[in-house]
């Protein structure tokens, strides 16, 4: 009985093992995680802009921005991509892996709200 409980035990953790791929998932979120920083980017941003610039100068800055964070969030992602499959299914790396996560997620979603913050302050320090 003690053996096949054991055996059981083993079967569970290696059939949850084999589901977790910490590369499919990073990259996956890298993949939302841009396009949220960029329809933010976007919206915010853009708002901003609309407000108080008639320039075609800070557009121009703002696509370059867009552009700019995709070499950034595939070094990011690079780290996961490179792992063999053994380590890719590694429970241990799920405390990295969350706090990737946590870094990709707070950098897009602040990212775009720092970036109309200095706009905004850069227009009223030139008003």
């Amino acid at each position: 009985m003690d053996k096949a409980l054991h055996h059981s035990a083993e079967q569970v953790q290696q059939h949850t093992a084999e589901r977790i791929d910490w590369r499919k998932r990073m990259s996956d979120h890298v993949a939302f995680a841009l396009l949220g920083y960029t329809g933010l980017q976007i919206f915010v941003t853009m708002t901003v802009l609309k407000e108080q610039s008639t320039s075609i100068l800070p557009y121009f800055a703002l696509v370059i921005l867009v552009f700019a964070i995709i070499p950034g969030c595939y070094l990011f992602e690079s780290r996961w991509t490179e792992l063999s499959d053994e380590e890719a299914a590694d429970p241990a790396l799920e405390g990295l892996y969350r706090r990737d996560r946590a870094v990709i997620w707070a950098f897009a979603i602040l990212a775009p709200l720092a970036l109309a913050a200095i706009f905004r302050g850069f227009s009223m320090l030139l008003a």
